[in-house]
């Protein structure tokens, strides 16, 4: 997957509903993920998509956003640890 500029493009702030963070075992590592939810549809990201910086670097921008997301996803490892980084709904 590939996250381009188009598509950050259908994810225009001032509609995003919320943005959720979370993590999935891969067996020796874990992948972070992304979802956002947008006009009724749920828009899955994870780490390893190019693009990724670009996506956070956009969302970023909505307003209260939880700049700590990160740490509050990446541990405990292993664990799911769902963070809700905005919010709207």
């Amino acid at each position: 997957m590939r996250i381009t500029p188009a598509i950050i493009a259908e994810l225009p702030l001032a509609d995003i509903a919320a943005v959720v963070f979370y993590k999935r075992d891969e067996v020796t590592t874990d992948l972070i993920y992304c979802d956002v939810e947008i006009a009724g549809s749920v828009w899955t990201f994870h780490e390893e998509a190019k693009g990724w910086a670009e996506l956070i670097e956009h969302l970023s921008a909505l307003p209260g956003f939880r700049a700590d997301w990160y740490e509050a996803v990446v541990s405990p490892a292993f664990a799911a640890s769902e963070t809700v980084a905005f919010d709207r709904r």
